[in-house]
Parts: C-alpha cells; structure tokens; sequence
C-alpha cells in the first residue's frame, strides 16, 4: 500500500498535529472572549473550558496522504450555535493561515469548511449543556447528550462514533492496517462513496471492526480475506452490528425496524455502534448492494490467490474498468454557467443521483443501475456551450426476458421525476440559479469515447454481470431536441465528428438489432431519416425516435 501513497510521512503527521494544536487554541480563546463579553467574571472566564475533537479517518488512524480532517468543536453552554457562524467564522476570516473559508449552516450537520495551512478542515459545533468543557471530557458518557438539540447529537455523533469502534476492535493496529487496506480497494474498485449508495467512511470501519471481532487474533492479511469471506455470504438485510442495542432513557431515534417501519426497507444495514444507533447505508439501494456483493466475491477470489502464493497484493487493488462492464450507459450533464453556481450544482444533483439509481431499478427490465462514483469534466465543446459541466456515468443491465423478441423499457418518467426531483430540491433551498442545468442521454458502449478521453476507456478483459444477457446493435446514439426533432450525434462514412456539446436533455427511444449487428458494426453509421406517422425512421435498422415518447430506451432482451 506504500505504492499506492496511502500513508503520510512523519513530517506530514506532525505537520497535522501543530495545524490541530493551533486551531484548539483559536477555539478556546474565542470561547474564553465570548464569556468576556457577557460579563463573565474574571474566574469563571478562565475555567469555561472548551475543546476541539476529532473523529473519522484520522480518528481511526487510516486517513490518507492529502485527506481532509473532521473536527468537531465542543463548547460550554454559554456558547450559541449563532456564534460559531458569526464571531468565530470572523475570528477564522482573520487568520492569515487559513484560506478557502465557507459556511454551510443549512447542511444536514452544519459545517464550516477551510483549509488551515494547507491542510482541508471541517469544522461541525456542539454546544453541551453544561458551564464549563474539561480537557478530559469523554464524549462515550451518554449524559453528555442531555438536553441538546438534534444538530448538536448529529454533531458529536461522529465522534462518539469512531471512538466507540476503537473501544471495540480486540487489536487496535491490525484494525488500522486492514481497514487501511479495504479502503483502497473500495476507491479502486468504484464502491467507495456513500452518497451514491456505496461504502463509506463508517460503514468500512464498522464491517472491519466486525471481522476484527470475528477473529480476534488473526493478522491484517487474514483479516482482509476474512473480511471478503465473510460479507461475500452475509444474508442481507440481516444488520451487522458490532455491539447488541442500549436503551436509554434519552428517548432518541434510534434504528429499530421493529419500531419504524421505514427501517424495513433498508437492505444492508451496517449499524453504528454509539447511541443513537443508526444505519450508515441507509442511501444503499438492490443494484448498489449487488454491485458490492459482486465485488465482495471478486476480493475473496483474489485474497485466496495471494495467500495461496498464486497472486500478490497490487492484483486486488486493480482498478475497475467501468467503462468495458456494461452495453448501455445512462450519462447524466450538470451544468451552470459559473464555477461558485456549479461546484453547488454538483453536490446537490450528486446527493440525488441514488433517487434516480432507485427508480431505474423498479423498472421490470432492469436488473442493474450500477453509477460510478467518478465524475468526470465535460468536454471542451461541451463547456463552451454550457459553461462548468460534470458528467456521470449510469451502467444499466436487463434482464432476461423469456419469450420476447423485443421489449420496450419506456424511461421517460424516470428521467423527468428525476429531474423535477432535484429542481424542486434547489428551489426550496434557494440554490437554483440562472444556467444551472441538469441533462440526460443513452449511450452506447462503443460511443464513449465521444464524452471521454482514450486513457479513461482502456480497454481489459470484458467483466460482465452474472444473471445477465445484454443483446445490442451497433445503432447510432441519438439525442431529443425540445421540441422532438432528431439530433444525429454518431458518425457517418465520412467520419463526420458528433457535437456532444448539444442538447442531451432526453433519453432517446433506441430499438436494437442483434448482437451479431453490434459486431459487425465498428463504425455506426448514419441513414437518411424520413417522417413516418409522426416519427422518424431510419429505414432498414430499426431505429427511430417518436416525437411523442421521446425519452425510450427499446431493449431486445430474448436471449
């Protein structure tokens, strides 16, 4: 993992520690100047206490090179959450050090985001109900959590979180070393991102602390191929828990399916072990989770070759080829027309990608909806057109349906209730601004290269869903204008260039040919589309796109 720069060097960790140190005293003396400030007396000014903590990776000891810290700031009960975001963030402002300074006082854990010294900070609040903070303060106690209010529990949640994994592992280094090790293969195999319904951060730690429970005396390389044995077979929605669930007299919402009838309807759940217990996957959705199990299984095969002498250990952290392992992408365009409009764009429309992953996997013919974590830059026609574009890839595979020379999978409403979705969401949070766009567009398999550069679609052995026949044509990717009109984006036997910058607003209504078509078709090639009963054909391919359904991906699913 050396290789793979994962780890800091001692310079870099110290580096860390005086950047911590520094922002620990900027917390105490504004805490101390507040209490100045309300006419506190002397004494009481210098015994009101307070104190950062931090929690996540660098908590467990695995963060990597260049990563951020997650840092929560604990502050006595004369400290308002409105002063963190008012004087604080000035106190902040003033320091030389510090650079790329951003409040997000609407976030689901409010947050004040800024890089001291080069180093990336996030910086959540939590006010206790007490008058003073003691440096030996220990944020396990559940009192701590008395009378506050849900920000301030989501906020310590985090910390009480790692530091309850940490009290739980048998062996704290072989614990760090494997979950070192999962978390590589999670970002290098594209299941590493729980926003999008993958693994993150918690969720890893919790299914290592697991198998570190499981087989308390084995060593890190056993413990990673015990990790892979073990959640390969799990029974899903069987929850993997690391402690049995306390009561407590503090009344929180805590995951409980037998109690909240939505927590039935989570399909791997991967509780957090400090109260209030909650599901770290609860964004996880069927093809998410199948996609993970799949690659819980690729691990154990691979682990099983390593330890057997067969294999070594940079085989299990080979990338992903996303781009070989399916016939059919979904690419979804999030424009807007300035950086600060996109980089909000992004997160927003990113958040709410699982929706659509969700709906696409309803479909009947749909087995997987498998998105990549990755986002990708738009081109540069693309940009000149639209301004700052992020673009995400959706694999899609069918299923098999038997009896059935052709199939119609209609994701017109698909796409628009997506749409409607994160529009609705941007306008109730007041983010939605002139230029911001979001766009959709089927995409052939051999197309990509008109969205990607060739070092990104490499090819290597072709890896395919098990349970899964995908039969394609070599057809030409076609776009929807608004008003229904035929845009032709493939190439003709002049090899004329598509313009990807155009519309990619609607799902083109595809009908495919045969595998065997797809074959012989290296180039797509283009006919002279002609008006038929309110459609366009292109005669002779089967292909056409109706004015009134034009957002319809036709599958031929037989074989």
């Amino acid at each position: 993992m050396k290789a793979c720069g994962v780890f800091e060097d001692e310079e870099e960790l110290n580096h860390r520690l005086v950047v911590l140190g520094r922002l620990n005293n900027l917390v105490k003396e504004w805490i101390s100047e507040l209490g100045e400030s309300k006419n506190f007396p002397p004494s009481a000014v210098a015994n009101v206490g307070g104190k950062i903590f931090t929690f996540g990776s660098y908590r467990l000891g695995v963060h990597t090179k260049g990563a951020d810290i997650d840092v929560a700031c604990v502050a006595p009960r004369h400290v308002e959450r409105s002063d963190f975001f008012q004087s604080f963030f000035e106190k902040l402002k003033r320091q030389e050090e510090i650079k790329k300074l951003r409040a997000v006082e609407d976030a689901y854990v409010p947050v004040i985001k800024f890089e001291f010294d080069g180093i990336e900070i996030d910086l959540v609040f939590a006010r206790l109900s007490v008058p003073t903070v003691a440096d030996n303060l220990d944020l396990r106690d559940n009192s701590c959590l008395r009378s506050l209010d849900i920000r301030c529990i989501r906020s310590l949640n985090g910390c009480r979180v790692t530091d309850e994994i940490l009290h739980l592992v048998p062996n704290k280094e072989n614990f760090r070393l494997t979950l070192h090790a999962i978390k590589l293969w999670a970002k290098r195999r594209g299941i590493y991102s729980s926003v999008l319904g993958f693994l993150g951060g918690v969720s890893c730690a919790v299914l290592v602390a697991r198998t570190c429970q499981l087989y308390p005396n084995a060593l890190a390389s056993t413990l990673v191929n015990k990790f892979f044995l073990v959640f390969s077979g799990w029974e899903w929605p069987k929850p993997v828990l690391l402690k049995q669930q306390e009561e407590s007299n503090l009344n929180l919402p805590v995951w409980d399916p037998r109690v909240n009838p939505s927590d039935r309807y989570h399909v791997m759940p991967i509780i957090t072990p400090a109260y209030p217990q909650q599901n770290s996957t609860y964004n996880v959705s069927t093809s998410t989770r199948a996609v993970m199990v799949e690659e819980f299984k690729h691990g154990l095969a691979v682990t099983n070759e390593i330890l057997q002498g067969k294999s070594d250990w940079s085989k299990l952290f080979e990338p992903l080829n996303f781009f070989q392992k399916y016939k059919h992408y979904i690419v979804l365009t999030a424009s807007a027309s300035t950086e600060e409009h996109h980089l909000e764009w992004v997160g927003l429309v990113e958040s709410k990608i699982r929706v659509l992953v969700g709906n696409l996997e309803r479909n009947e013919f749909i087995s997987i909806a498998h998105v990549t974590p990755q986002s990708f830059p738009g081109s540069r026609d693309l940009c000149k057109q639209s301004g700052y574009v992020s673009m995400w890839f959706l694999g899609i595979a069918f299923r098999k349906v038997e009896n059935a020379e052709r199939v119609n999978v209609d994701l017109t409403c698909v796409i628009q209730s997506f749409n409607d979705t994160v529009y609705s969401q941007a306008n109730n949070l007041h983010v939605l601004k002139e230029g911001m766009k979001i766009e959709a567009a089927h995409v052939k398999r051999k197309h990509l290269h008109y969205f990607l550069p060739a070092e990104t679609l490499q090819k290597r052995k072709k890896q395919s869903m098990p349970g899964t026949s995908q039969n394609a044509s070599g057809l030409q990717r076609k776009r929807t204008s608004s008003d229904g009109s035929c845009l032709d984006s493939s190439r003709d036997r002049e090899s004329r260039t598509p313009d990807n910058s155009s519309s990619l607003r609607k799902i083109s209504k595809v009908d495919t040919s045969t595998a065997e078509r797809e074959r012989d078709a290296s180039v797509p090639k283009t006919k002279a589309l002609r008006p038929n009963n309110g459609s366009l054909e292109a005669p002779n391919e089967g292909l056409y796109i109706k004015q009134v359904t034009p957002c319809t991906l036709n599958e031929e699913l037989g074989l």
